[in-house]
């Protein structure tokens, strides 16, 4: 079995000219991925790599789970970086050596673990290498160890022994948890944003209201809370609709979960596009339902384009939403205040506005791509890295 790994990357092909060339590059940061689909930590990782500065650093991605198919594989290489993927049918044992074969091949001197559970892996990697190993958290403590199994949980929380987590929740969960098996040091560097594509967009004053769910269908996401205050909604006899951006295993039950409560002609299931800023600007204001979160992308993405924000408090995000000022937080499990929240802003057009303006501002300060940018690197640079 052939256990080298796969290069793509925008003009190279498989001749040994580009091979060679391949051999040469200096790479300083490594980036290791579960996958490259449609989920909050591939689109921070392209921001994040949107934001450095590409030719000093020469940074390049290794994909664990590769499908050529998956959203931010051509995004990525229309930056010019480097994408490596393991050939096809590989064991997590053979990944593992796989990896360690091209870390030494390329020698940087960072890699960067973005998903949870290849944290154990950039760790390994690294051992009797200069490489600095960098790990990652980037949803709630809890789903995130055990969503990865007890040893392979348990593996990820610990190393690499420096991590970045995306929440301060989480990180104060690690905290209140003070086992033996945590990060020596974590750090806080809470997600950006791209303030071009999310800009500020013009709230319509008039019109049905519109409001927008951004998400993958999965459990976690909760969207039948959503269904069900829309029910409570138009039994108050409110006149709205709501569409869902995102794809998932629970498009057919949600759909008939929305039969059943009478709301199929309210609710409109887009699946899943990559014109989120668009639909953004479409909306009246953003509905955010989800059981368990870090620091949603969907949240920061509508206040960076002026749109008020009703979310559950879980994660970060009464930290990112200024409770009665850039939008509602509502305490988790307590739908009746979540649909009465709604209500105010299906209501109150100008309430919306002032909200959304207030959610902007915010976003102006706080949410950038470069804010995120200099702050990872910080994190490196405190880790042990020099840049130089």
């Amino acid at each position: 079995m052939n256990l080298a790994l796969d290069l793509l990357a925008p003009g190279y092909t498989r001749s040994s000219r580009d091979a060679k060339s391949a051999r040469k590059r200096h790479c300083r940061l490594l980036y290791l991925t579960g996958g490259l689909h449609t989920g909050g930590s591939e689109r921070q990782l392209y921001c994040l790599l949107r934001s450095i500065d590409r030719e000093r650093y020469q940074p390049e991605v290794v994909v664990w789970s590769y499908r050529e198919e998956d959203t931010y594989v051509s995004h990525i290489r229309k930056l010019g970086i480097p994408i490596h993927f393991f050939s096809p049918g590989l064991s997590g044992y053979q990944k593992l050596f796989c990896f360690r074969r091209l870390l030494v091949q390329l020698r940087p001197q960072v890699i960067h673990s973005y998903t949870f559970y290849t944290n154990f892996a950039a760790w390994w990697a690294t051992l009797g290498t200069p490489s600095v190993a960098i790990g990652a958290m980037r949803s709630d403590f809890d789903y995130d160890r055990n969503s990865s199994g007890m040893v392979l949980g348990g593996l990820s929380l610990r190393c690499p022994r420096t991590q970045i987590y995306n929440n301060a929740a989480a990180a104060e969960q690690a905290r209140m948890d003070g086992r033996w098996y945590l990060p020596r040091r974590i750090f806080v560097v809470r997600n950006g944003i791209d303030l071009d594509e999310f800009r500020d967009t013009p709230l319509s004053m008039n019109g049905q209201v519109r409001i927008l769910g951004v998400g993958s269908l999965l459990h976690v996401k909760r969207w039948d809370r959503l269904l069900m205050a829309a029910s409570n909604l138009q039994k108050r006899g409110l006149d709205f609709q709501i569409e869902i951006c995102g794809g998932g295993p629970l498009e057919a039950s949600l759909k008939q979960q929305a039969k059943t409560l009478g709301v199929f002609d309210l609710v409109h299931f887009l699946g899943h596009t990559d014109e989120i800023a668009g639909c953004l600007a479409r909306s009246t204001f953003l509905a955010h339902v989800s059981e368990s979160e870090g620091c949603p992308n969907a949240v920061m993405e509508a206040m960076g384009c002026g749109r008020a924000v009703v979310a559950m408090d879980v994660g970060d995000i009464a930290s990112l939403v200024d409770d009665g000022k850039t939008g509602f937080v509502v305490r988790r499990g307590d739908d009746a205040a979540f649909a009465d929240c709604m209500a105010k802003l299906i209501a109150d057009r100008t309430l919306c506005l002032r909200m959304g303006e207030a959610g902007r501002d915010k976003a102006e300060q706080e949410f950038g791509g470069n804010r995120l940018a200099d702050e990872t690197l910080a994190v490196y640079r405190a880790a042990g890295w020099t840049d130089f």
